[in-house]
């Protein structure tokens, strides 16, 4: 029986120590995705800035010139797709869900052989694996905030590399964002073909045909420069893109450990009522030898007494 307490008491202290554990991942689950958050504005701020500048731009080419920028030798129409998953563990069905969001045909533009999957997180390769993603290119995912820039960066020149040796004419990147329900969230968002319209169309950016009174200074070319803010502006958008599913997986290990906790303290209940059993069946052992020893010690015995020899003879 004392074994068996023991082993319970091990089993609770070893418990006990995960409840700590899963504690601490929650806590840095949540500074991690407060910090994505709070660099959202930052990230925002910059993409409307280089926004204002192509608007600013547009004026000086016509519409005909920044069409023909916009369009590529596409003789074979090829997409890619840039698939957000995670980089660490504890996150339930994240993974599942983005992955099953890049095979819809909706989120894959109709997708065919030659849709290729670039791929970040090295825990969602397994789930896009079993699915039949065809997968030309992956990466792991940050773990930190202060990797995103260095990131989108490293997918931005991937990206146009791929762009300008004609490999790819359609671009998306589909990622999760943070959802404060129960379930994960996920958006697609066109990269390429880039849609200079929706800045000459903004009200905050002058239109095309409108003239200017004081337009802006350049050194480069207006083709040339409106193709670099293009970049520009997609490096952003894949910043925003990197840092919401930074914030969405953190998000959904957040959930994970909540989940985990209850679990615990339910295991932790069961193994206190096993520990108050056992204990209770101990003491009743206990007493029950107890009293049988005092019983078995206040019971007169059945042997006969033996019979004493008088010290002195008897007279006669």
């Amino acid at each position: 029986m004392s074994n068996k307490l023991s082993e319970v008491q091990a089993r609770m202290n070893g418990v006990h120590g995960l409840e700590s554990v899963v504690g601490a991942m929650r806590g840095i689950a949540a500074a991690r995705s407060r910090e994505a958050r709070s660099r959202l504005d930052g990230i925002r701020a910059c993409a409307r800035i280089v926004g204002a500048a192509i608007g600013d731009a547009l004026l000086l080419i016509d519409d005909h010139a920044s069409r023909e920028t916009t369009s590529a030798d596409a003789q074979h129409d090829t997409a890619m797709v840039i698939v957000l998953c995670a980089e660490q563990g504890f996150v339930g069905t994240y993974n599942e869900h983005v992955i099953d969001t890049a095979l819809a045909p909706a989120a894959a533009n109709a997708q065919s052989s030659s849709t290729e999957y670039l791929l970040l997180g090295d825990r969602g390769i397994v789930a896009a694996t079993e699915r039949g993603l065809n997968i030309g290119w992956s990466a792991p995912m940050v773990t930190h905030a202060d990797e995103v820039p260095a990131l989108a960066d490293r997918l931005t020149h991937i990206l146009f590399q791929r762009l300008v040796a004609g490999q790819t004419t359609r671009v998306s990147v589909i990622h999760a964002t943070p959802n404060p329900t129960a379930s994960v969230q996920t958006v697609e968002q066109t990269l390429l073909p880039f849609d200079y319209g929706r800045f000459s169309a903004n009200s905050s950016a002058p239109s095309p045909t409108s003239a200017r009174r004081n337009p802006p200074l350049i050194n480069l070319a207006p083709k040339q420069l409106l193709s670099q803010l293009a970049e520009e502006y997609i490096f952003a958008q894949l910043c925003e893109a990197i840092m919401l599913s930074f914030a969405a997986e953190n998000e959904a290990r957040m959930r994970a450990m909540i989940a985990a906790r209850t679990n615990v303290h339910d295991k932790l209940d069961a193994l206190t009522g096993d520990y108050r059993r056992l204990r209770q069946e101990e003491i009743t052992s206990e007493i029950v030898e107890l009293s049988a020893g005092s019983v078995a010690a206040g019971r007169p015995s059945k042997r006969p007494r033996p019979r004493t020899v008088p010290d002195t003879p008897p007279s006669f």
